[in-house]
């Protein structure tokens, strides 16, 4: 009968990716692998992680695979029809929590675009229960998946669907508005590779230049934002001094860009 240690010597995937898809379709944390490497292990539970590891060798994301991802230090619920929460984004939320830090801001609204998963929504809400924190999306699929996010989590989010931010029509207007929208460009060789051949299309790229829905966003939040209110904005490696551009002929100020831990310019806002 096979055991733990038996299945890690015979698996052709990397060790972590083996054992974190091991402790999936066994209920286990890592260390209950390491203290029962030698217990033999139920045969359905060996077919199941045979079938995964399959799907894996063919390229499917660990994250959809497993069903989750960490993201701030909370997990998150996640499936083919949401982005995948990556760690660079994180900084797209921590900028935002530190306007919200600043004074005077007693209960401020938040609007996220495009809000997938609900990972930047809910984790802003999670971190400021006092802000009021909104989050658009035109997918239903993705809404009912953030939703269950924001159950799991116990976050304070009201969830909108529509294209964005047409479902905010008649709402106040808000502090922060953040936004991890699709800036790849249609053309990218990347869009064909990794994980990214899995994930919804419409969540990577516009279908054109990438600048589409970073346009839209930055148009349309000059109506949407309070006097010094910011839009911080997550794109490509080389579209910074593009989205600069284009917020500073929209009439923001104070605009600048925020580079990742990789050192690349990440995020781009302004301050009305």
């Amino acid at each position: 009968m096979e055991t733990v240690r038996g299945v890690l010597a015979g698996s052709q995937l990397p060790r972590l990716e083996t054992q974190m898809l091991l402790q999936h379709v066994l209920r286990v944390p890592r260390s209950w692998l390491i203290a029962h490497d030698t217990d033999p292990l139920d045969p359905q539970a060996v077919a199941r992680f045979q079938r995964l590891a399959g799907r894996r060798l063919r390229g499917e994301p660990m994250a959809y695979l497993v069903g989750q991802r960490e993201f701030m230090g909370h997990e998150f619920k996640v499936g083919p029809g949401v982005l995948i929460p990556r760690p660079e984004t994180e900084l797209l939320v921590e900028t935002a929590l530190r306007h919200l830090d600043k004074p005077g801001l007693d209960a401020p609204r938040v609007l996220d675009l495009g809000t997938g998963s609900g990972a930047v929504a809910i984790s802003i809400a999670l971190a400021c229960p006092r802000a009021r924190v909104v989050a658009t999306d035109v997918s239903v699929q993705a809404l009912a998946v953030a939703a269950d996010n924001a159950r799991n989590l116990g976050a304070e989010v009201e969830f909108l669907c529509g294209n964005w931010y047409e479902p905010i029509a008649g709402q106040p207007r808000f502090d922060v508005i953040v936004s991890n929208p699709p800036y790849i460009a249609a053309s990218d060789p990347h869009l064909e590779q990794g994980d990214l051949r899995f994930e919804p299309r419409g969540a990577l790229t516009d279908g054109g230049d990438g600048l589409g829905a970073l346009e839209i966003i930055t148009r349309g939040a000059t109506s949407r934002l309070r006097p010094g209110g910011v839009l911080w904005m997550e794109h490509g490696w080389d579209q910074a001094p593009a989205v600069r551009s284009l917020l500073q002929s929209t009439g923001f100020r104070q605009v600048g860009s925020s580079s990742d831990l990789a050192g690349i310019e990440r995020i781009t806002g302004g301050s009305l």
